[in-house]
């Protein structure tokens, strides 16, 4: 199988590693994420203004580049290789995967202004009771006279603080677990009053992420995403398209967590050699590379399959999650172990990859929730 890059696409990946490259380092992220904002705007507005990427998989007519997974799955490399902070995955993939399924006035409208920088998603879907188990909704949806009444909470929702726009999942009919019955809206966050209310806070890698409570919260009628009770057959393709960019993401931190130990093992001398010449380290950093290169391998084939039948695109995206969480946690290991304890401090980015690693592991499902999906889709 062909895994080479068209030309578009490798113009594509050098431009956004080129910018991320040149704007992110260690010191310039971590003044990011002590700062209020807690990440980097003027990088968020480059990223559509300058290089377009935002809109990679927004169609043509609403300001978009109308690409695919493999656009997607190059950009999110280059977003793990720089540790950048801003919300890629939560608005250009997740977000722009509902709203292009869901359809509809409120969806055409927004798309333009993800792909120009001024939108920014976050999902609410997760809840306190449901440990990833998609279906696992409590939260309501009650018609009124002014349009939908919702009720809820909805647990660690990544990019909250820096939302303009929640896409809230919400039971409109049936009960936790059932298919049918799910529906989808679009909240404004500006616009949304004392029914809404945000407790915030930095996540283990430097993020941020949001309790959210839905207290009698009315949005407007037109705020339904897509057909009435039926948000499942949007949501899931959603999350496997976002699975198998965040496995993309993990590659590129893996290949740093990989290539700056390789250099550290030049640099570090004991007994009057570098490290890197004793084989016990020369067989380390061979079991580490072959794990990137399975977690890659994997990565391809998930992206390649996302437009699959709905079941062999799950099998696909849980074992491709299931065989890189289990290389993040190797690699990550690995490369703390040699480095030794220099390797956990914060002067080192070594250890802010191995943070953000930890996260992936388990953000969207970690690797026992994938393992139970693909068992169960087998035959």
């Amino acid at each position: 199988m062909d895994f080479s890059f068209s030309e578009e696409q490798t113009l594509l990946n050098d431009a956004v590693s080129g910018y991320l490259k040149s704007v992110y380092d260690l010191d310039s992220r971590n003044k990011a994420v002590r700062s209020e904002a807690g990440w980097r705007p003027e990088v968020w507005k480059a990223l559509a203004e300058d290089i377009g990427v935002l809109g990679a998989t927004i169609p043509e007519e609403a300001g978009g580049l109308d690409g695919g997974p493999v656009e997607t799955m190059i950009v999110m490399e280059a977003v793990g290789r720089s540790l950048a902070l801003e919300p890629y995955l939560e608005t250009a993939v997740l977000g722009v995967g509902l709203l292009r399924r869901a359809g509809g006035l409120a969806a055409a409208a927004l798309l333009p202004a993800i792909a120009s920088g001024e939108a920014v998603i976050a999902f609410a879907h997760d809840e306190p009771q449901g440990r990833h188990a998609g279906l696992s909704v409590l939260t309501t949806a009650r018609k009124v006279a002014e349009g939908w009444r919702l009720d809820g909470a909805k647990a660690v929702v990544a990019a909250a603080p820096w939302a303009t726009h929640l896409i809230v999942s919400a039971r409109v009919s049936g009960e936790a677990g059932d298919e049918v019955g799910l529906g989808l809206f679009l909240v404004e966050v500006a616009k949304a009053g004392s029914g809404l209310s945000l407790r915030s806070y930095p996540t283990v890698d430097g993020r941020r992420a949001a309790e959210v409570e839905l207290d009698g919260l009315v949005v407007p009628e037109d705020a339904l995403l897509g057909a009435e009770g039926q948000g499942w057959a949007v949501i899931a393709p959603a999350l496997d398209e976002a699975v198998a960019a965040q496995c993309a993401e993990a590659v590129g931190v893996l290949r740093e967590l990989h290539e700056q130990t390789l250099d550290y093992v030049r640099q570090r001398r004991q007994f009057g050699r570098p490290i890197g010449e004793f084989q016990v380290i020369q067989h380390r950093l061979a079991d580490t590379f072959a794990a990137v290169e399975q977690a890659a391998s994997l990565t391809y084939m998930a992206t390649l399959k996302l437009d699959a039948p709905e079941r062999e695109r799950a099998r696909a995206v849980s074992a491709a999650k299931v065989g890189v969480s289990r290389a993040l946690r190797f690699v990550g290991q690995a490369a703390i172990q040699t480095h030794g304890g220099i390797g956990m401090t914060d002067e080192l980015a070594l250890s802010h990859y191995f943070k953000r690693a930890s996260v992936i592991e388990q953000q969207l499902g970690g690797p026992e929730v994938h393992l139970r999906r693909f068992i169960a889709l087998r035959g």
